[in-house]
């Protein structure tokens, strides 16, 4: 079984990182070779697309599948990380709280836009992840790149937060789509949570977790 080529769709927990969904399906089935196809924050959770054996090769043709995702945006704070694991660096109050206000700035961003990573990013920069640096204390933002949104609804709202869903392509970050917004609105946003509802085809409420993936691998033991 191990030199088959497998791929799996995963619901990755959050708390684990993309790294370590990986190490525990090496350790379960016993492939040497196993990668991801898009890393998923540890904070977040959902989809995480798994290549095991001579699968890793195609990592590269899920780059540009549309990814879908479910977030909550919490207003009136920022963040070193664009998200609730980084330490708040600023404050604002939350004012001319308005639904199609959010609405209007919200469709501001669908479409090619030019974004730039959270500086919490596994993005290279001369060399070194970008993490690295800003662990170091080094908070300059990265350069701006282009990236497609195609959707964005907001599903509700619920003041200071609000809870959206996106479909965008290949590149695109959450948390740096909160962070933008929070500052088109003057009140500075934090990305509260993530779920990756889809990559591609791949849909959540289709995964297995972790713990069905071991009762998979026993059962099959047990037939042996």
């Amino acid at each position: 079984m191990a030199h088959r080529a497998l791929l799996l769709s995963i619901s990755k927990p959050s708390g684990l990182t993309s790294f370590d969904v990986v190490h525990r399906v090496r350790s379960l089935l016993g492939y040497k070779r196993v990668g991801h196809a898009g890393t998923l924050d540890p904070s977040a959770s959902g989809v995480l697309v798994v290549l095991c054996g001579a699968a890793t090769k195609w990592s590269a043709e899920f780059a540009d599948l549309e990814k879908e995702y479910q977030a909550t945006i919490r207003f009136g704070i920022e963040t070193t990380t664009d998200d609730l694991a980084g330490q708040v660096v600023r404050e604002s109050p939350v004012h001319d709280w308005e639904t199609e206000r959010i609405r209007m700035a919200l469709a501001e961003f669908e479409g090619d836009i030019l974004q730039a990573p959270p500086i919490v990013s596994a993005i290279k920069v001369g060399g070194e992840r970008s993490y690295r640096r800003a662990w170091r204390g080094e908070t300059r933002e990265l350069s701006v790149r282009r990236v497609s949104i195609y959707r964005i609804q907001l599903l509700g709202i619920e003041k200071p937060k609000i809870q959206i869903q996106v479909l965008c392509g290949k590149g695109t970050y959450i948390r740096s789509l909160a962070r933008d917004l929070g500052r088109r609105l003057g009140w500075g946003a934090t990305l509260e949570r993530l779920i990756r509802r889809a990559v591609g085809p791949y849909r959540l409420e289709y995964a297995l977790s972790l713990e069905r993936l071991s009762q998979m691998r026993d059962e099959l033991a047990g037939q042996g």
